[in-house]
């Protein structure tokens, strides 16, 4: 059984994570490193792709999860469930490993307090959806409606909401 995991974005990005993908026609788990090699080809990583504007026809993947952290707050589905990321992975290339990425969308109404964007999350229901490309990106990559997340301050955090300077 597959176990969703808390997901600390400012945790560290070397760590293998699972990956759900469809790879020569079947749906797979595998464990790839979080990170893509920048496509001007420089050493740095990139962990997070902007989705507006863009398509992924190929090379979906989900990235499973029960609650993701920002800073001193944590975010989880109201109803308890737990969810996908929307990601990419890319196949290795000299000197990069096979690894992925999670888009990113504007923020719902819930995290909007505590930052402007968020990883683009998907319900279980959303998922084939998403890995086998039946609806446009720009029909399935959005916000989940207000009241969707669970907000929860963590270890010395304030109540106050987190501000962008």
């Amino acid at each position: 059984m597959m176990k969703a995991m808390t997901f600390r974005s400012d945790g560290p990005v070397d760590k293998r994570r699972i990956i759900v993908r469809r790879h020569d026609g079947e749906v797979e788990m595998v464990e790839l490193p979080w990170g893509l090699r920048a496509r001007d080809g420089g050493a740095r990583s990139v962990y997070v792709v902007r989705s507006e504007g863009r398509r992924f026809p190929t090379h979906r993947c989900l990235v499973p999860a029960s609650e993701f952290g920002h800073r001193n707050f944590s975010f989880s589905l109201a109803n308890s469930d737990w969810f996908y990321f929307a990601g990419i992975w890319r196949p290795a290339t000299e000197g990069w490993p096979e690894a992925y990425a999670i888009l990113t969308i504007e923020a719902n109404a819930d995290i909007a307090p505590y930052h402007d964007r968020q990883m683009a999350v998907l319900t279980r229901e959303q998922s084939v959806a998403w890995l086998d490309g039946l609806l446009p990106e720009d029909e399935i990559l959005r916000p989940l409606p207000a009241g969707t997340f669970r907000i929860k301050l963590t270890s010395g955090a304030s109540d106050q909401p987190a501000l962008s300077l």
